[in-house]
């Protein structure tokens, strides 16, 4: 296995999770949350995450409907991926993110049931949470 650094990205109309990772170790870390105006995202905000966590892949989570077909996001979600590798010409894989926004929220709601987190001081939104989950299928799918 090798070092690579991952930094992925739940990709969303008004707002982008993103989280960064480390193949050699499988872990993962929320990050930061990126606004996205009139579908556009704060290419300025996705330039400084970039440069300064140095990934060696992204991550872009692929919206897919239970029955495997693409989400009405999707589109969205591949051009995404699309102007990450043509701006910052690293690879970006596309990764299947079924139910990870879903997990997502339940891993918060635990947080918060547990005392981990007190409601409305989430550190870690569900946007960034999902993005976690996204490299963690990614790292998952690589073993």
């Amino acid at each position: 296995m090798t070092e690579k650094s991952l930094m992925g990205f739940d990709y969303g109309q008004k707002r982008i999770g993103v989280a960064i990772g480390q193949q050699l170790t499988s872990t993962t870390q929320s990050i930061d949350t990126i606004a996205v105006r009139q579908n556009k995202p704060d290419w300025e905000h996705v330039s400084r995450l970039i440069n300064e966590w140095q990934p060696d892949l992204l991550l872009i989570g692929l919206p897919m409907n239970m029955d495997g077909t693409e989400h009405e996001i999707s589109k969205a979600a591949r051009r995404f991926a699309n102007q990450l590798n043509g701006r910052y010409q690293l690879p970006v894989e596309l990764v299947d993110e079924r139910l990870s926004s879903i997990a997502a929220e339940e891993i918060i709601i635990e947080a918060r049931r547990s005392g981990e987190i007190k409601k409305g001081k989430a550190k870690r939104s569900i946007d960034q949470v999902a993005a976690e989950l996204i490299i963690q299928t990614w790292l998952a799918e690589q073993q």
